[in-house]
């Protein structure tokens, strides 16, 4: 009995020291000590103890010495990290080291504090934005037609352009000492968000001055004489701008550009001076049709050595006017399913001077860090505005479209077929605002978070694409004919737009999120590195050995952890809450530990590997992707208060995303190179089976009905959709509509139910009403509701449809107007 108490007293104390990761010291201080008792006791003998020492005591020395652990240890690591491990180029370190890591660093490290995420105070607008959002953006969005600007003129109206720059739509980044508006990141993407509920060209226009392009560069890196002259320009809309990266050759890949510009000798208004002769070939750059100032990025070379020692200086971004001799711009794309400004842009043999480069001379050859940590800013504000807008229209119109449509004389939302689309929109919607609401504030706090502007880029224009299917699916024919009353015929048509720009979806899920993540959010990966290529072998020698060391405690740490919750299903780890969601802070908290121990079991067998490994690399990142969305959703929740009404909402969102975690660890460890090492894994994530599953038929059910009932849920994840001031609005005739249908809808049950009575007589609706109201089965103002509601319910269900003329090819619209001409003529004369 004593030798199973002393065992189990060992494994436990193991057990314990190793999943709160204590330090090297701690471990010999406690075995010493285990020893010690167990001879004290009587349960080890002078020999046993002497043998223990025998074992112990050299393995104590290696591992507690400094030059002993580096030079029997360390130095064999590092010695082959140093010969297997290739150097970061330049390029590849800016970019992994541009932006910021915040809270998905927690995620990542495997024992995430809740208290600083919940503690995090997400941004409140200020009296400024709030008229702004109520006012202006109301204004504007009432000024736009959709149908007509897509459909027949291709632009935003000149008014509507008129508007943008008088009223500062284009100047929400720009401090107010410039003239600019200075908005917070939040206000900046509710500003997008509202005006994309209603035009997606109107809201591509304003967003893209206001996240990557000379606005942006300027502020952070510009001169002070450039930002003096252009950052005013810009404010006011007396300046256009672009920004001009991708070309035919250059999409995801930006390094590889083949524009290219030589520092050389050349005149400028009369004088010679030092500047570059460039030339260039982009495409698919935004306003750059009417754009009258283009930054552009370019691979800058210096063969004659006339700015100092280096030949090759990299990529630069300067600042040219349009009309610049030798640019060639103007032409227009044809955006799938829009209409907003995009274009080519070319140069050959522009000369421009030195300070032109964005902060000047002492900028050349920075341009790559400059763009990337900029691209972060966009990647968080601008597309998941455009998710989450695409999203809560989606929610908004399906929501009452369902109550509104009806068949068999029941609404369409009462099918479970259907409830079961509702509800994949409104949870991802719920989901989708949770998230842009947390990121952008991140942005608030001076954070530019570029593996979670990655995440929200991907996972929200992915999420958008699938609610915007699904309420297609549900609308039916109703939206699939263009026109004036349909309001997401455009939006499904332009998902493709979201999904390519800044950093291709596929690109951004297989090498970005969990690429850079597991390199950024590691505690010690990217400072080994460091080490491994410190020109000094030595001091590079004893940093690793620190990094080691503290690196092999916390892989083995995060392994127990990750064991012992999925054993113990997560009731050990801490949450700060409690009540219904308390179990899925101790569930993140599990998936957390895993992801944790699998990365960095993976980085240790694959290496530089991994990087080839794309579907592997993808599967994690969907794992820290789900991590960071589910948190934004229990952020979002409590900051409202924990209300009991989107309780199902919650439900739904976090089980979708823990059991898209287990989806993503079950097809890794299915396809890990090493299939026993995968089988490990596998049992030390998830020992008892599969642990999670998708939302219930429940869960569903009850959002499928939130989503057709005014007020709660629906009014706050739809807040900020453009509602439409009349009933001729796409938008506004629908609500128009449901909100009759929330006065009219008993009387007109009672109607539809009386219509298959035998009683009731009469082939036309009037007849049908006047027979119900003559047997007493509604009074006159019921009648008078159901009259009124049948007038807008026959109006939200009709598709627009064309005179033959409108769509006739051009030249038969062209006889056609030529043979009015001459009966009109020819009526004038009688």
């Amino acid at each position: 009995m004593y030798a199973l108490i002393a065992t189990l007293i060992g494994i436990a104390g193991v057990w314990v020291l190793a999943y709160a990761g204590v330090s090297r010291t701690i471990w010999t201080a406690a075995i010493t000590a285990y020893l010690l008792a167990l001879f004290i006791t009587g349960g080890l003998g002078a020999l046993g103890l002497l043998i223990a020492a025998v074992l112990f005591i050299p393995a104590a020395v290696v591992l507690n010495v400094g030059k002993i652990r580096r030079q029997l240890i360390a130095r064999p690591v590092f010695d082959l990290f140093r010969a297997t491990l290739p150097a970061l180029s330049a390029t590849e370190q800016e970019a992994l080291e541009a932006g910021d890591i915040w809270w998905e660093a927690e995620l990542f490290r495997g024992q995430p504090n809740w208290s600083k995420l919940l503690g995090f105070q997400v941004t409140q607008f200020t009296p400024e934005e709030q008229a702004f959002l109520d006012h202006q953006v109301e204004m504007l969005c009432e000024m736009l037609d959709q149908d007509r600007i897509v459909r027949k003129d291709h632009d935003l109206p000149p008014q509507v352009w008129d508007y943008l720059k008088r009223e500062g739509f284009f100047s929400l980044i720009i401090p107010k000492e410039y003239g600019g508006r200075a908005f917070s990141s939040l206000a900046q993407s509710t500003v997008v968000t509202k005006i994309s509920t209603r035009s997606l060209d109107a809201a591509v226009t304003v967003m893209v001055p206001n996240s990557l392009g000379p606005g942006e560069l300027l502020m952070k890196y510009g001169t002070q004489p450039q930002k003096d002259y252009w950052l005013p320009r810009l404010a006011d809309g007396r300046e256009i701008p672009c920004f001009a990266l991708t070309g035919p050759d250059v999409g995801s890949d930006a390094g590889s550009m083949p524009d290219y510009g030589i520092v050389c000798k050349g005149e400028r208004r009369g004088q010679e001076v030092l500047g570059i002769r460039l030339s260039f070939r982009k495409r698919y750059i935004t306003l750059a049709p009417v754009a009258t100032v283009l930054g552009l990025a370019f691979k800058l070379y210096d063969p004659q050595r006339l700015l100092g020692d280096e030949e090759q200086l990299g990529i630069t971004c300067a600042l040219i006017p349009a009309n610049h001799p030798g640019v060639r711009i103007g032409r227009r794309h044809f955006p799938m399913g829009l209409a907003f400004m995009n274009g080519p842009i070319e140069g050959e043999d522009v000369f421009i001077p030195l300070d032109w480069i964005i902060g000047g001379q002492s900028m050349a050859g920075k341009g790559w860090r400059m763009l990337v940590e900029c691209l972060a800013v966009g990647r968080a504000i601008s597309l998941p505005a455009l998710g989450a807008a695409a999203s809560k229209l989606s929610y908004r119109m399906t929501g009452a479209y369902a109550r509104i449509r009806q068949q068999f004389k029941l609404p369409i939302g009462e099918f479970e077929g259907v409830q079961e689309a509702m509800a994949r929109i409104a949870g991802r919607t719920y989901l989708l605002e949770a998230t842009r609401v947390l990121t952008a504030s991140a942005g608030d706090l001076g954070v530019k978070p570029a593996v979670v502007s990655a995440i929200a880029k991907y996972h929200m224009t992915e999420h958008m694409r699938r609610s915007v299917n699904d309420a297609m699916d549900v609308h039916g024919g109703r939206t699939i004919i263009y026109g004036p009353r349909n309001y997401l015929g455009y939006v499904y048509q332009s998902i493709p737009v979201a999904i390519t720009v800044e950093g291709a979806n596929i690109l951004t899920r297989s090498l970005i999120i969990f690429g850079q993540g597991a390199i950024r959010c590691h505690p010690y990966v990217l400072d080994e590195m460091a080490a491994v290529h410190d020109s000094d072998s030595q001091r590079g020698l004893e940093r690793f050995d620190r990094l080691l060391s503290a690196h092999i405690t916390y892989t083995s740490s995060r392994g127990v952890r990750a064991f012992t919750h999925a054993l113990t299903r997560a009731r050990l780890a801490a949450a700060p809450v409690v009540g219904p969601t308390a179990r899925y802070y101790r569930e993140l908290t599990r998936m957390s530990a895993a992801l944790a121990f699998v990365a960095d079991v993976t980085l240790g067998v694959l290496g530089g590997e991994l990087k080839r490994k794309e579907r592997l690399s993808a599967r994690l990142g969907d794992v820290l992707s789900n991590l960071y969305l589910a948190s934004a959703v229990l952020k979002y929740h409590a900051d409202a208060g924990r209300p009991e009404q989107e309780l199902a909402s919650v439900q739904w969102a976090l089980e979708f995303c823990l059991s898209a975690i287990y989806e993503a660890f079950d097809g890794f460890f299915d396809n890990f190179p090493a299939i026993g090492l995968g089988r490990v894994l596998r049992f030390v994530v998830f020992p008892l089976g599969r642990p999670y599953k998708a939302p219930s038929d429940r869960i569903s059910a009850r959002l499928a009905r939130q989503m057709m009932e005014a007020g709660g849920v629906r009014d706050r994840i739809t807040q900020h959709v453009y509602l439409g001031r009349s009933a001729a609005d796409p938008v506004g005739r629908i609500e128009a509509a449901f909100n009759m249908l929330l006065r009219a809808e008993r009387p007109y049950q009672r109607f539809i139910k009386a219509l298959g009575k035998e009683a009731i007589k009469g082939y036309t609706f009037e007849e049908q009403l006047a027979s119900c109201l003559e047997h007493g089965v509604l009074d006159r103002e019921q009648a008078e509701l159901v009259r009124e509601y049948e007038r807008l319910r026959w109006d939200v269900i009709q598709t627009d449809a064309f005179d033959p003329a409108e769509l006739a090819p051009e030249e038969e619209r062209k006889a056609l107007s030529a043979r009015r001409e001459v009966a009109w003529a020819r009526q004038a004369v009688e």
